[in-house]
């Protein structure tokens, strides 16, 4: 009897072992985008790296997000510029420290080409970027001065 409960015990502990060990990724904002880290984007040393998925199922529309704003980005949005909603926060529940990066992450069969990006902090105060043609950029720098948002591309 205590053989069979030792290995019971043993048994439900590798599971519990196997089940935390396991990774996860960031929910997409939606269908089409999505971010992937192996570290929260909280970290403060380190950013987020790209997907572990091969090259082939990136999109031409993939880029940098890097936030120099001054402050922790707590949401961020990104919506074809055709469209009127922002969707999903594609961070989730992590957030973009002042200084940080993260790769944003389009499924390959994205087409569209120009997007507009919206960033909130954890008041809720938002800017909003319009126009980006995430099909010539692939960083986008993000800063708040003087009560203005701006953004620099490569």
């Amino acid at each position: 009897m205590k053989n069979t409960v030792l290995l019971c015990g043993l048994t439900a502990l590798l599971i519990l072992i196997g089940a935390c060990s396991g990774t996860t990724t960031n929910k997409p904002a939606n269908a089409n985008v999505s971010t992937a880290a192996s570290t929260p984007a909280t970290a403060p040393t380190t950013a987020p790296n790209t997907a572990s998925s091969p090259a082939s199922t990136s999109a031409a529309q993939d880029f940098t997000l890097v936030n120099e704003t001054g402050v922790e980005i707590d949401k961020v949005f990104i919506s074809p510029h055709d469209k009127d909603d922002w969707e999903e926060d594609v961070l989730g529940r992590d957030t973009l420290p002042n200084g940080q990066t993260v790769d944003i992450k389009f499924h390959r069969a994205e087409t569209a080409a120009v997007w507009d990006l919206k960033i909130e902090d954890s008041k809720g105060n938002g800017i909003e970027w319009e126009n980006l043609n995430l099909l010539e950029i692939s960083k986008v720098t993000l800063y708040y001065k003087d009560g203005k948002g701006t953004a620099k591309v490569e």
